[in-house]
């Protein structure tokens, strides 16, 4: 495909108009073009004579002839709508170029709504208007979707225009009758492929720019209204038809992944047969030879069939005949892909459309997706994730991992995020709502909508409705709650903090006992859960059977780190907080204060460090807590009391008595010199994951933190900075002068965090949990029904379990145990059923060999 030179001009928009014996519509629209919202020196307009051998060419040239603005460049012959457009842009001169078709009228706000849409973000390449009919009154585009077998279609077309189509959103695709393309872009996709013609090629466009990171934009304020002639059928249906069926399959080709190219294409090449059948209603059995009767028309070599059945049949030669180029645009196009085919799926609407009806060719294309297990790959599931957290400008750790894997998820599946807590914060990209606390009416809406709950928190603890769900829910324990209360309690006397740890503990083991997938935040944590899961008998043989390495109950999945670089967009502390200058040494303490950090020691190394520096400054960048449900702990008081008693508070050290809003946290973080993370060297230490360190590794800072925990090991495994042991003053102080004041050594440990960083971005750390939501699945012990209720103790039956409460065992409780002690039979068919369900003969077969060989290397 040719590469297109692309214009330079920044801040003018080129918009290219195709003619093709429609002269008068031409002259109208480039006309209206006069009466936009645009400057006109920001304007260019190219009108492509496209090879109407009329008298075109003579009525453009004086009907423009003195516009500065308007440029006409004619083609020797038709070169269909995509050569047409690729003509003009070709002579285009401004940053974007909008392509318009010469039937429609644009409102006066359709430049500046649509290209509002651009700053959305830099990946916004393509932004697609809304297109009613000549009127205003019904649709004619608002978004458009796809079909696995490659055909495109207009979603609410003829709809009346309402509220429901006010929305920016992403899309596929746009329209080519109104689609503004950075001229950048555009030409570096070689613009539309000319061997559609016409047809789809918008469609093309669109996947094309998806599939390689860009987005498509709709801007419902970008207007343009459109007088249909239908001038192809002065050409034939037939020949609509051709087009349409071979561009779809080289549609397909094209863009789909490997995987599900070999699904899809055997499976579009079926319909279109049946289709193509069906449309010229012939009758595909005439030729079986059990219909053979003998009669003289049977030798008859020749048989009436119409255009229309000819049309799919000449469409799948062409699409052959087409073959080699379109193998290299495909080989082009899947090495530069940036997104997977699950990741787009979210954009095609409904996939499983026909777009045909019939009762024969309905019954066909059921029987096509069924064969071809099309339903299984498309579908995208609901997921339901669920906070206890506030959800806005300002969002504590657990809110804003749950934002962000909602985004993530999103990509491939409908998720919806839910809290009990302040949601005032939404997105184009996924539902956010409101629950109000264990109100079960509320929370059994969105447990009935759901596939999949996810969940972080107290959530489970709070509602019955998810207790008693038998959706798959995946758990989220990144947080060992109950460690935390060990420091958070303790200073509630012995018996509150007591229940307080027990309450917690007990929240906890209700997650583990029913999640059939769990999540934690590094290997020492997977390894302190695995001891609370065995002991809750989830480390059972179902489970192990179904993997040996638990990967499949409990993965890795810490907290991420935004993978775009942090700009600084303004000033947030030097120069704008009182006693905190440009050239001060700037020390950074990034989220909340609470009783199991050390404050107190870094407050002190702060100022003993000071009285050889007098410009060292540390910033507290959070006090009050966004959540409201959070206290502020004692820790916080006693820790403004020691600034201020040595003086500090003011000179030295700062408190921000509110919280940083999430989307300008950067700015304070690229303001600082260094990040620092001091806490006790306890049981909490051990398992803890700090997440501040992750916003210190995104602004490139070096860090300077207590070892102890799994980021200390890797801060000085990497050299991002020093870790120091717990309550050592003077060690403080000497590493936190090391990063400020020895450059060489500072200048190491960013270079240590630009590497490091790349490992712990949100696609890397969430990939465990997009993998399983690809193919959800119970865990093998509740899918086999071997997973013993949760109010069974650690190690017990519950026929034990029964006994101890004070009641007889039930019978199915003492076939339970039975059972148990003769689990091989029973377990085993279970466990078969399990692996033919979700795993098809191969997981089967895999897991056969595999026990053989457990039973052969024990025997040996």
């Amino acid at each position: 495909m040719k590469k297109l030179q692309a214009p330079a001009r920044p801040g003018v928009v080129s918009v290219v108009v195709v003619n093709f014996r429609g002269a008068d519509d031409t002259i109208e629209c480039v006309t209206r073009l006069s009466e936009v919202d645009w400057p006109a020196d920001r304007l260019d307009v190219v009108v492509v004579e496209n090879g109407s051998g009329d008298d075109s060419p003579a009525r453009l040239a004086a009907a423009f002839a003195g516009l500065a603005s308007v440029r006409v460049i004619e083609s020797a012959e038709n070169l269909g709508f995509a050569g047409g457009s690729n003509l003009g842009a070709s002579h285009a001169v401004g940053e974007f170029v909008a392509f318009l078709n010469n039937d429609a009228k644009p409102a006066p706000g359709w430049i500046r709504e649509a290209l509002g849409q651009f700053d959305v973000s830099p990946a916004v390449a393509a932004v697609a208007s809304k297109v009613l009919d000549w009127e205003g009154r019904a649709v004619d585009f608002v978004g458009g979707g796809l079909t696995w077998f490659g055909m495109g279609y207009k979603v609410d077309e003829n709809q009346p225009d309402d509220e429901r189509f006010a929305a920016p959103r992403d899309l596929l695709y746009g329209t080519g009758s109104a689609l503004f393309v950075r001229a950048s872009v555009f030409a570096e996709l070689g613009g539309f492929d000319e061997r559609y013609f016409m047809f789809y090629e918008d469609v093309d466009l669109g996947w094309r720019l998806n599939l390689l990171g860009h987005r498509v934009r709709f801007a419902p304020g970008s207007v343009v209204y459109h007088r249909h002639h239908g001038s192809m059928r002065s050409f034939g249906p037939y020949r609509e038809s051709f087009l349409l069926e071979r561009n779809a399959l080289a549609t397909l080709y094209k863009n789909l992944s490997d995987e599900n190219l070999a699904r899809f294409l055997p499976g579009a090449m079926a319909l279109l047969a049946r289709r193509a059948v069906v449309k010229g209603e012939l009758d595909s059995t005439a030729f079986d030879i059990r219909r053979f009767d003998g009669a003289d028309d049977e030798f008859d070599p020749t048989v009436p069939v119409s255009k229309e059945a000819l049309a799919g049949v000449y469409a799948l030669d062409q699409f052959v005949e087409e073959l080699e180029s379109l193998r290299a645009s495909r080989d082009e196009l899947q090495a530069a892909r940036r997104r997977t085919d699950g990741e787009l799926f979210r954009l095609f609407g409904e996939m499983i459309h026909p777009l045909f009806g019939g009762p024969g060719f309905l019954t066909g294309f059921r029987t096509i997706v069924e064969a071809f297990e099309i339903e299984a790959v498309t579908e995208r599931r609901r997921i339901l994730v669920i906070t206890g957290d506030a959800l806005g400008e300002k969002m504590a750790g657990p809110g804003l991992r749950a934002w962000k894997i909602s985004e993530a998820l999103s990509a491939e599946h409908d998720v919806r995020l839910v809290t009990w807590n302040a949601a005032k914060r939404l997105s184009d990209r996924f539902e956010v709502a409101h629950v109000q606390l264990q109100n079960e009416r509320q929370m059994a809406v969105h447990e009935r909508w759901a596939d999949v709950i996810f969940f972080q928190g107290y959530a489970l603890h709070h509602f019955t409705t998810l207790q008693k769900s038998q959706k798959i829910v995946v758990a989220d324990v990144y947080d060992p709650m109950h460690l935390e209360q060990l420091e958070q309690g303790r200073e509630f006397g012995t018996e509150r903090w007591t229940n307080i740890v027990r309450s917690a503990t007990e929240v906890l083991n209700q997650q583990l006992a029913r999640a059939d997938f769990l999540l934690c935040a590094s290997e020492r944590q997977r390894l302190f859960w695995l001891g609370q899961l065995a002991a809750l008998g989830r480390i059972n043989p179902a489970n192990y059977a179904a993997d040996d390495s638990l990967e499949q109950l409990i993965a890795i999945a810490p907290f991420g780190l935004d993978s775009t670089p942090p700009r600084h967009t303004r000033k947030a502390i030097r120069g704008i907080v009182p006693g905190i200058g440009e050239n001060d040494k700037l020390v950074i303490w990034g989220g909340g204060i609470y009783n199991w950090f050390d404050t107190l020691t870094l407050v002190r190394a702060i100022g003993r460090l000071a009285e050889t520096h007098d410009d060292v400054r540390l910033f507290f960048m959070g006090v009050a807590h966004p959540n409201p449900d959070v206290p502020e702990m004692a820790v916080v008081q006693q820790t403004r009391q020691l600034a201020a008693e040595l003086g500090l508070t003011g000179e030295n050290v700062f408190f921000n008595d509110s919280w940083v809003d999430l989307d300008d946290r950067q700015n304070y973080l690229l303001e600082a010199d260094a990040g620092v993370s001091t806490h006790y060297d306890h049981i909490e230490t051990t398992f803890s994951f700090r997440t501040r360190i992750l916003d210190y590794l995104w602004a490139g800072l070096p860090i300077v933190t207590t070892g102890g925990d799994s980021f200390g090991d890797l801060i000085e495994k990497e050299g991002l900075g020093v870790a120091v042991p717990e309550r050592d003053v003077q060690a403080l102080a000497d590493a936190l002068e090391r990063m400020l004041y020895d450059a060489p050594e500072a200048a190491a440990a960013r270079e240590a965090v630009a590497r490091v960083r790349e490992d712990f971005t949100w696609e890397r750390t969430l990939a465990p949990l997009v993998e399983f939501c690809r193919d959800p699945r119970p865990a093998a012990d509740r899918a086999t029904g071997t997973l013993e209720a949760p109010s069974a103790l650690p190690g017990q039956s519950a026929a034990a379990a029964a006994a101890k409460r004070g009641r007889p065992a039930s019978a199915e409780e003492k076939f339970q145990a039975i059972s148990t002690r003769r689990h091989g039979i029973r377990r085993d068919l279970a466990l078969a059923g399990h692996y033919l369900k979700h795993g098809g003969l191969g997981s089967l077969g895999t897991k056969v060999r595999s026990r053989l060989a457990h039973r052969k290397a024990g025997q040996a």
